[in-house]
């Protein structure tokens, strides 16, 4: 799967890349949103450890998309959503009804973030000028996106990546990947940033953060796997996937997600990007549901795709 830019768009044979706006209206009005509760508590779980030293492997559901990965004495952080809303206002859009696991401050030291696109609920500006008052971490995205993280303060330490494209630092080797999805900041800015998904070889193995993706014909999986080999963890995306008729392209569905988990022979997955903040139809608790659905329909055992509380830290074995 490549890519084409045209007038400085960034355009995937085959793949819709978006939405018209008949078809988002028509998703609009056409009902069928489930209630999602105003808010919900986390529960308390014990904080993550300042670092974790060899090939133990530890993740951290923050919440939506964003996990501490903590291995090699390394500390990363995806695709950190840490405001209240997923919004470029704070007093409208998409609201979150369980508020993050850990603030910057009570986080350990964040030595690298990982930005898969710049849509709100996963380039939080907010959220990232917070986190950057505390630590000095190393971001790492996919082309384009760098304008709209080094307004946050001067002398940021940003490295852009196209698919495929490398970054190293120390024993640590992230590579940029193809994901099915798309980009948008504001009203004429669709898809003139590029989007993707994180490889992560480390000492303790090989890390796949799927960033938002559909599901395609699996061979974005397939290449993951024939080019790095069966990742250790992969993080997928489980949740925002009703209506099928408009989601499917641009987000997984569960059995979506399970069937990317057998293609990349994941040794251990773990279910990103629902119970957080409502995006699309389906109630707050139906991603986790119908997970351990497909797992069951698809014959993968429940200790293989891993669905963590918001907050609770799980050691990869």
């Amino acid at each position: 799967m490549e890519y084409v830019k045209r007038r400085k768009r960034y355009l995937i044979k085959g793949h819709r890349g978006g939405a018209s706006f008949a078809a988002l209206l028509r998703w609009q009005l056409g009902g069928g949103k489930a209630r999602w509760p105003k808010r919900v508590e986390n529960a308390p779980h014990e904080p993550p450890p300042l670092h974790v030293y060899g090939p133990t492997l530890r993740a951290t559901w923050i919440g939506h998309s964003t996990v501490l990965l903590q291995t090699g004495g390394v500390n990363i952080l995806t695709d950190p959503l840490l405001s209240m809303r997923a919004s470029p206002f704070r007093f409208a859009g998409p609201k979150r009804v369980r508020p993050a696991a850990h603030f910057p401050k009570d986080m350990p030291p964040i030595d690298i973030v990982l930005i898969s696109h710049n849509h709100y609920d996963h380039l939080d500006r907010p959220g990232l000028k917070r986190l950057l008052k505390d630590h000095s971490p190393v971001i790492v995205t996919l082309n384009g996106n760098k304008r709209f993280i080094r307004t946050i303060r001067s002398g940021l330490d940003v490295t852009e990546l196209d698919w495929r494209e490398q970054f190293t630092l120390g024993d640590f080797t992230i590579t940029a990947m193809p994901a099915l999805h798309w980009s948008k900041r504001s009203f004429d800015d669709a898809n003139t940033a590029l989007w993707g998904a994180f490889v992560i070889e480390t000492p303790g193995g090989v890390i796949y953060f799927a960033g938002d993706t559909g599901f395609g014909d699996g061979g974005t999986f397939v290449e993951v796997r024939e080019r790095f080999g069966s990742p250790r963890l992969s993080l997928l995306p489980i949740g925002a996937y009703e209506p099928r008729w408009f989601m499917k392209s641009m987000h997984m569905n569960p059995d979506d997600a399970v069937m990317a988990h057998k293609l990349l022979a994941s040794e251990t997955s773990l279910g990103i990007h629902h119970g957080t903040i409502q995006l699309t139809n389906e109630g707050i608790d139906h991603p986790v549901l119908a997970l351990r659905e497909a797992l069951e329909r698809q014959e993968v055992p429940e200790e293989a795709f891993l669905t963590p509380d918001v907050g609770e830290g799980v050691d990869i074995l």
